[in-house]
């Protein structure tokens, strides 16, 4: 039976908890992303946000990357904590500077899925990615 005042960890369930968050996390912002990789793959007049001042189309090009390059990353646990980082600034952006202004329950998302990169950039990507295999070929 598992004791839930235990402080100490097993490794293999935080690997299992890693793996479920990571690709549930992935797999949920690449369906929020595909709308905007649609966009920028239909071309004509993009009707979207410069909060860094680089233009729409090269604001919409950025979150594409972090919102679908980043998360099939993060999906197959590859570079997994260089990959949090678009993804971190891109939430961050959508939390502070789009929606700025709007109350908590529209930002409330944005928060969620900054957390969640926020822990796997601590974490890592667990035992069950390609990270792990990498760094485990490396130590022979």
């Amino acid at each position: 039976m598992i004791n839930l005042f235990e402080v100490k960890r097993n490794e293999n369930y935080l690997s299992i908890i890693i793996l479920v968050i990571r690709l549930s996390v992935a797999i949920l912002m690449i369906i929020h992303g595909l709308s905007k990789l649609n966009m920028l793959l239909k071309g004509g007049d993009i009707q979207f946000p410069d909060p860094l001042g680089v233009g729409k189309t090269a604001s919409l090009t950025l979150a594409v990357f972090a919102e679908i390059i980043c998360s099939f990353l993060l999906f197959i646990g590859l570079a997994t904590r260089l990959a949090t980082l678009p993804l971190i600034v891109t939430m961050l952006i959508a939390v502070f500077v789009i929606h700025g202004a709007d109350p908590v329950d529209v930002k409330e998302m944005a928060i969620l899925y900054l957390l969640f990169y926020l822990l796997l950039l601590v974490t890592g990507s667990g035992k069950f990615s390609v990270d792990y295999l990498i760094s485990k070929k490396s130590r022979f």
